[in-house]
């Protein structure tokens, strides 16, 4: 399989010709849902349980973020839902103050390695951690629709927003991927009370 490189600010924009994502009705089960009692490695070497987190928290599944000087898949901005991580990651980092405040707790999941998402995280100064599945027992336990790219299976691009360890709200497909925090907050602000 052949690697492009991307310029530098593709990493960071959402391309304009960006396939749109459909509602294949993977996430319809989501919903109400116990998160499972699973513990992922997360970008401060700490085991991280989502069932057991208490009040509201932001989860938002990710396949990849991608790298200055590292190739990306052949034909990866053309695959529905694939592109946009880092732009966004990085919009969820510049709206973190305001869940903050509010009491939300925001947590990044991707199946990359533990290593690979420091890197991310300290490039792109996240202020919230990403969470490894790298051999996928939090989205197989909850049954995550995932995307074979390379060889590798990615998750495919979800948020889920959690109360108490309970899946209250499910966003899938979630298109463009830099405006799902708007979403997200606009959900949050008419339910959380």
């Amino acid at each position: 399989m052949q690697n492009i490189q991307p310029p530098p600010d593709v990493i960071f924009s959402i391309p304009l010709d960006l396939p749109v994502p459909l509602d294949d009705g993977a996430c319809e089960h989501l919903e109400n849902m116990l998160v499972p009692n699973v513990s992922l490695w997360s970008t401060d070497d700490q085991e991280i349980n989502l069932s057991g987190l208490s009040g509201w928290n932001v989860i938002f599944c990710y396949p990849m973020t991608g790298r200055p000087g590292v190739s990306i898949p052949e034909g990866w901005v053309k695959i529905p839902g694939a592109a946009g991580c880092t732009p966004q990651a990085c919009s969820y980092r510049d709206n973190h103050t305001e869940l903050k405040r509010n009491g939300i707790g925001v947590y990044g999941i991707s199946s990359q390695s533990t290593e690979e998402q420091k890197e991310a995280s300290s490039r792109l100064e996240l202020p919230y951690l990403l969470l490894s599945d790298a051999n996928h027992s939090f989205s197989s336990a909850l049954k995550l629709p995932l995307l074979e790219v390379g060889g590798s299976k990615l998750i495919k691009r979800l948020t889920l927003i959690l109360k108490d360890g309970v899946i209250k709200k499910c966003f899938y497909p979630v298109f463009p991927p830099d405006k799902n925090v708007v979403e997200v907050m606009a959900w949050l602000s008419e339910n959380q009370a």
